[in-house]
């Protein structure tokens, strides 16, 4: 009977001892867990599924000041900004609802008063059948990298701006030439207005001659629209869109603006562009601008001495496209070197130092390249390179040259 009693206390002591060091193994755990839990660099927080409670880490503790074991809806309207209240609100009662994950960006009170912007994330813990058990979330510090991103829109708009008064600038340089191109259809109207009156003058009017003027008359009106559209699109002021692009033809556009500028300077034009030309995905401005800029700057070069201006288009080795602007001027100035794309960096007396800066900006925001070099005899050549669409990518032919020669 007494051995029976001392196997009956010694069985229970070992029941008793196996508890305990159950229970000493939990706590250990439950230890290792908090410490792991409170060492996360960002707020991290638990959730039952009620979604009443919260248990959140020192992080978040040392962040807000609040209690590691807080009523969850007076702890998120008391760390939450007024406006991110009923966001925050209808995010998780949607996500106890639906027991799927959520993320949304709310900016979270500090101690000191100031707010930062958090972007917050939350997934649900379930069991073997699907139920929720709680909710796990870590909230990150995200208001550098807003800022950062503000502080970026903020440059991109700037540089908008500057692109602006670039084109505004140089369409005002091209007075002259743009005077003279929208006088030509201008005139031509007048003469077959004239035209049309004296067939009609006649004792026997000539219809036919007549309606011969009238097709003159609405072709030139229609050429000095299209004229008159180029330049007011060089003007406007628009958000940046890059959509197909065709660059054959910002290069013809361009060419027939600045024709008579260049007979001023007695230059030539020659054009050499590669027909069927893949198209690119850019902004149609600000692409003219870019070669409005470079044409201008390389007429500028030989404005004392006249020459030949000589634009390309191809696709190059890399099945990039290629354009390239070259004169035989004056050359790339040596004491600038590799800085003449750099800002306020200019050879001419009255040059703002913006536009080959621009430039360059504008073309690797396209994923392309801006380059200069020195030609073998005078003069330089500037090229600049742009990605080709998907679709055209897969060409395999490679197109013929065809030259254009203007003026």
């Amino acid at each position: 009977m007494i051995v029976l009693q001392v196997l009956t206390v010694a069985a229970a002591l070992a029941l008793l001892w196996a508890l305990l060091l159950r229970v000493r193994a939990l706590m250990l755990r439950e230890q290792r867990f908090r410490e792991a839990f409170d060492a996360i660099p960002a707020m991290a927080f638990i959730v039952p599924p009620d979604g009443r409670r919260s248990f959140v880490n020192q992080w978040c503790r040392d962040f807000t000041g609040l209690a590691a074991d807080s009523e969850h809806s007076a702890a998120r309207n008391y760390a939450l900004h007024p406006d991110d209240v009923e966001l925050n609100r209808t995010m998780w009662a949607q996500a106890i609802a639906t027991g799927e994950p959520i993320e949304f960006e709310s900016r979270i009170r500090r101690t000191d008063g100031t707010y930062r912007w958090f972007l917050t994330r939350g997934v649900p813990v379930k069991d073997e059948h699907g139920r929720v058990t709680k909710w796990c979330g870590i909230a990150t510090d995200i208001e550098d990298r807003r800022r950062a991103e503000h502080e970026r829109e903020r440059l991109r708009a700037l540089e908008a701006e500057l692109a602006h008064i670039n084109r505004v600038s140089t369409m005002g340089e091209l007075t002259a030439s743009l005077a003279h191109e929208i006088a030509q259809p201008i005139t031509a109207m007048a003469t077959n207005a004239g035209a049309a009156l004296r067939w009609l003058e006649r004792d026997q009017p000539d219809l036919a001659g007549v309606s011969r003027s009238v097709k003159r008359i609405l072709e030139d009106g229609a050429r000095a629209h299209e004229l008159i559209d180029r330049v007011r699109s060089m003007y406007k002021k628009v958000p940046v869109r890059h959509e197909p692009a065709d660059v054959n033809a910002g290069i013809r556009d361009v060419l027939s603006l600045i024709q008579y500028e260049a007979e001023r300077h007695c230059v030539s034009i020659h054009a050499v562009l590669a027909p069927d030309l893949p198209s690119t995905t850019a902004d149609r401005v600000q692409m003219r601008q870019v070669l409005m800029n470079l044409m201008l700057n390389a007429i500028e070069a030989m404005k004392d001495s006249g020459g030949e201006l000589t634009v390309t288009s191809e696709r190059d080795e890399h099945r990039h496209l290629k354009c390239s602007v070259s004169d035989t001027g004056v050359g790339l100035p040596v004491e600038h070197g590799d800085r003449i794309f750099d800002a306020f960096v200019t050879t001419k007396p009255t040059g703002s130092g913006m536009g080959l800066a621009i430039c360059k900006s504008i073309i690797e925001s396209h994923g392309g390249r801006l380059w200069a070099t020195a030609n073998a005899g005078p003069g330089a050549t500037f090229q600049f390179t742009l990605p080709m669409t998907t679709v055209d990518a897969l060409r395999d032919t490679q197109p013929s040259g065809h030259t254009y020669q203007l003026g």
